[in-house]
Order: structure tokens, then C-alpha cells, then sequence
């Protein structure tokens, strides 16, 4: 008598939740595999093994997109569940109050995630080694469930409503530039004077293009401001400001070494913009050891270098 087929033999493997979320995530079979680090046929085979276990057609594959079917979008509801409890799971069993393990993804800005969100991750990887960390950097509003983020870290104060936001550190913004530009175009005086220069414009999140919402004494005003260049990356436009090419309102965290060695000039001191520095995340921290580790850890880790 053969083996008796069950119930229990048909259940999809998490290894095989975890592709087609990357599918989902990325898309498209091809971007899955390089995240993954496998073939595309190994894909296509994984996710053709899990519509068997389920019974169901999952995705809809064309040549130029993949779109979840009805049974998908259920089945990624349930997938994005079962390796939630599975992660909590092995947090429970290797006490991970002491030994986070686990994947770990967080996303920050480009400026900021490189400069120094990932020097953070650097620092929290040698201390947790059981971790497996994957930092992101984009210039764009994030979706964490949509994208599968455990975490973002952000800058500024325009913060989503629907997930648990904590504070790590408190940031402002000021207006600089060099003291090249201010000699040839004069130092002003007032926030009106500042629709009379270059301004450097960054297009970044959804922030208002072309507009400084600035704080004096907690009264808020706005000037309109323009210029000849712009850019939705704050590096480039920071680059800018150094060659001499406008005013920048930028981070105190990446402008205050150029500051004190006099590449650059502070200009109406009165006047900041609020950048504090924000961890952003979908679950309590008590449901998951390892990002309550991680927000803990960077949450002293700002505190200790800030300005």
C-alpha cells in the first residue's frame, strides 16, 4: 500500500511564502531571483509549487507586469501572517530579549540612510550577530507593510497616521551658504530677501516644491523661493551649495562640520525648519524582539553624537 496523501503534505512551505512575497514586492520574477540570489527558474518553480499546495492561480504573468488574482491577494495576506507569527516564533524560543535573530528590513532617505543610518546598522550588527540586517535607501514616501519594511527612519515631521512613530533624536534644518556666494550677492537681512537670491530647490517626499515653511520664536512663515538649479537629491543640491551656486536649507546633521570649518555660513540663525529624527514602524515593539532591539539601539546611538 502506497503513502496516504494528507492535508498536512500539501501545506506550502515558508520558504516559498517568502519568494512570492519577493514576486510580489519586486514585481517581477527576474528582480525576485537577484534579491534572492537565484535562478529565475527556481522562482518560477517555487511559486508554480505553491499554487499546486493552494489549488490556486495566484498571479497573472504578462511580459510586461505581474498582478495578484483575487486568490493572491488573499494568500499574500496570509503569507505576510505566517511569517510574521514564524519570526515570532523563533524570538520566543532563543530568548531574544538577549540573542535577536531574524531578517530585519529598514529604509531611510538616501542623505541620511547612508551618512548615518548605516553606520548605526554597522554598530548594531556587531552587537547582535544573529541578526540579518537589509537597509534600503530611497528618496520617496515608503509603503512599510505594502514593501515589506520592518522599520523606517525618517527625517522631518510629516509622519503617517497609521503606524507607531518614536522619536530618536531632535533635528533642525538651517539656511546656509558659502562665504563666496554671500560676498557677491550680499548677506539677507530678512526672509523676504531670500526671493531675491539663488536658491538651491530640493523636490524631496512630499514636501512643497519651491516653498520654505520656517520656524522663528514657534510662529511658523513661509517664503516662496526659486533658483536655476534643483534637484530631489539632497547630496547633489548640498554639492551645489558648495561650489557657490546658492542658499540651502539644509540638516544640521550634515551641515555642522562644514560649518565649523567655515565652508559654510549660517544665515538667519532665527529662522529653522524641524527635522527630528523619527523611527517609524507598522507592529508594537512588544510584539517583535528584534526591532524593539533595534529602535532601542539606535535611539541610543543618536542621542549620544547628537549636535
Amino acid at each position: 500500500m502506497g503513502p496516504v496523501n494528507t492535508v498536512r503534505d500539501q501545506l506550502p512551505l515558508p520558504e516559498d511564502l517568502r519568494v512570492f512575497l519577493t514576486v510580489i514586492r519586486k514585481q517581477s520574477f527576474a528582480g525576485a531571483a537577484d534579491e534572492l540570489g537565484v535562478s529565475p527558474a527556481y522562482i518560477s518553480k517555487r511559486v508554480q509549487i505553491l499554487e499546486g499546495a493552494l489549488k490556486a492561480r495566484l498571479l497573472h504573468r504578462t511580459t510586461r507586469r505581474i498582478a495578484l488574482t483575487e486568490d493572491g491577494e488573499r494568500a499574500q495576506r496570509w503569507a505576510v501572517r505566517i511569517l510574521g507569527d514564524l519570526d515570532d516564533l523563533f524570538d520566543e524560543l532563543s530568548q531574544a530579549r538577549q540573542t535577536p535573530r531574524g531578517l530585519l528590513h529598514i529604509s531611510s532617505s538616501f542623505g541620511f540612510g547612508r551618512n548615518h543610518v548605516a553606520p548605526a546598522i554597522s554598530l548594531l550588527a556587531e552587537r547582535y550577530p544573529e541578526l540579518e540586517i537589509r537597509l534600503e535607501v530611497f528618496d520617496r514616501v515608503v509603503d512599510l507593510v505594502g514593501e515589506g519594511f520592518d522599520l523606517e527612519i525618517r527625517v522631518g515631521d510629516d509622519l503617517p497616521g497609521q503606524h507607531i512613530s518614536k522619536r530618536l533624536v531632535t533635528n533642525k534644518r538651517i539656511l546656509c551658504a558659502t562665504p563666496e556666494y554671500l560676498k557677491r550677492r550680499g548677506v539677507p537681512r530678512s526672509l523676504e530677501d531670500l526671493q531675491r537670491h539663488d536658491c538651491l530647490v530640493l523636490k524631496e517626499r512630499n514636501n512643497v516644491f519651491g516653498v520654505w515653511n520656517l520656524d522663528r520664536g514657534g510662529k511658523q512663515q513661509s517664503v516662496r523661493i526659486s533658483g536655476p538649479l534643483s534637484s530631489n537629491n539632497g547630496e547633489i543640491v548640498l554639492q551645489w551649495a558648495l561650489n557657490g551656486r546658492g542658499i540651502l536649507l539644509r540638516s544640521l546633521w550634515d551641515v555642522k562640520p562644514l560649518l565649523d570649518s567655515g565652508e559654510l555660513v549660517q544665515i538667519l540663525p532665527e529662522y529653522s525648519q524641524s527635522a527630528n529624527v523619527w523611527a517609524v514602524y507598522p507592529t508594537r515593539l512588544s510584539n517583535s524582539a528584534k526591532l524593539r532591539v533595534c529602535v532601542e539601539f539606535l535611539t541610543e546611538h543618536f542621542r549620544a553624537i547628537s549636535l
